[in-house]
């Protein structure tokens, strides 16, 4: 579901969240190196486990979309000059049981089902299974994931920090669940998570120990990246077939990283500190730009300055001229604000919220162009909002922020 989100409410507070999620599929053309065994490696001690956790919790819900995100994932593994064999632990939906259970459009325009058709499939979304990957994870000497989700996510009314995800069968595991299960992990253990799943923002709170806000951020290493804020539901689960049609956090993320989108064609590349790297943060960025939807992407570091702020102090922050807030932002977070301005042909010299009284064209009513709106204004409250926490004499704030951002700078170690 799409909602309109009035020009008004484009300043209130953009509490968030953090994990995994998403989409792809396609097909690259066959004389790319990413197929020539030659350009492929194991995992080293500097790259990470990749865990996917993907599809609906029944064949109803249970979108070709998702499997097809995980493909693309496969495939972006390979074309980074990854084994996806050797490196990645897949688990979707019912798993190898011959269950038909994928929901798509046949060319007739009828709805279908078919078995799971994903390479090294090692069996379904079951708690059981990520127990038992987190517990083998937890033995190795260095433990690092990056999880991946891409499937459905619950939204908790009675406690928005404490959303969920859903597992075959459609078992939910929220957000304390989940981070319970972290935190039974070595203190050294660093987990990076991407989502894409409606309500996803939620996540962000597997920072702190318990999933719980109010209580310290964890000993280990953990961050994130979630398609949307945790009040609102994300687009890309669809039964249609045609990849070159989607539009959704987790396509935008993926193409960022790689340099490729779904169907193998070369986007620009997300390098934005020209480090010879795209890091998860860089990616993050190009996705805000570059993803037409509803979708208000978030990471941990942003859940957790906005975390910081009232509405109140938000719209200050947002009453400095643009001009202004960008003179300490970081590349990527530059780009982002760049490109948003140049798409609404904005005042650099005046506010956001100056800047705001003069869209009144119909053609900025659109739930898209909304988005973008919001998208801009989170990025200008992440930035001058760092600056505060950084110039505050606030050591531990500032550490924590520093600590975030250093995860969310990784990459996958290639």
């Amino acid at each position: 579901m799409q909602h309109n989100l009035p020009m008004q409410r484009l300043f209130v507070s953009f509490t968030c969240s953090l994990l995994i999620l998403l989409p792809s599929s396609g097909t690259f053309a066959k004389n790319q190196a990413i197929l020539q065994h030659s350009n492929t490696c194991q995992r080293t001690q500097s790259s990470p486990n990749f865990l996917v956790v993907g599809g609906g919790g029944a064949p109803y819900f249970n979108e070709i979309a998702l499997e097809k995100n995980v493909l693309y994932f496969q495939r972006t593994l390979q074309f980074l000059g990854y084994n996806a064999q050797q490196v990645a632990s897949i688990f979707f939906a019912n798993g190898n049981d011959g269950q038909a259970s994928v929901r798509y459009i046949n060319p007739q325009g009828q709805e279908e089902f078919k078995q799971p058709e994903i390479p090294n499939l090692k069996g379904a979304t079951t708690l059981s299974n990520l127990q038992r990957y987190f517990q083998q994870l937890a033995q190795q000497p260095n433990p690092q994931s990056f999880l991946y989700f891409t499937g459905h996510g619950g939204k908790n009314k009675q406690d928005l920090d404490n959303n969920s995800f859903y597992l075959w069968n459609e078992e939910q595991l929220n957000v304390k669940q989940f981070t319970q299960m972290l935190d039974k992990m070595p203190p050294k253990t660093s987990v990076v998570t991407m989502m894409a799943q409606c309500f996803s923002g939620s996540f962000a709170n597997f920072i702190y120990e318990g999933g719980d806000a109010k209580r310290p951020v964890a000993l280990q290493t953990r961050c994130g990246f979630f398609a949307t804020i945790k009040t609102q539901p994300s687009v890309g689960c669809t039964p249609e077939v045609n990849e070159a049609d989607y539009r959704d956090y987790s396509s935008s993320f993926f193409a960022g990283l790689s340099g490729r989108d779904r169907i193998g064609k070369t986007v620009t590349s997300a390098d934005y500190n020209k480090d010879g790297r795209v890091a998860y943060a860089e990616a993050h960025a190009f996705a805000k730009v570059d993803e037409e939807s509803i979708d208000l992407p978030l990471s941990t570091s942003e859940a957790w300055l906005q975390r910081k702020f009232t509405r109140t102090q938000e719209k200050a922050l947002l009453s400095q001229p643009i001009s202004k807030i960008l003179q300490t932002a970081r590349p990527e977070q530059r780009y982002v604000v760049n490109s948003l301005v140049n798409r609404f042909e904005l005042d650099r010299q005046k506010s956001f919220l100056q800047n705001l009284k003069n869209l009144n064209s119909p053609k900025f009513q659109t739930d898209e162009q909304q988005a973008y709106l919001r998208r801009l204004a989170m990025e200008l409250i992440n930035i001058a909002g760092e600056k505060q926490i950084r110039t505050s004499g606030n050591k531990k704030d500032t550490a924590t922020l520093d600590r975030l951002v250093k995860c969310e700078s990784g990459s996958w170690g290639k």
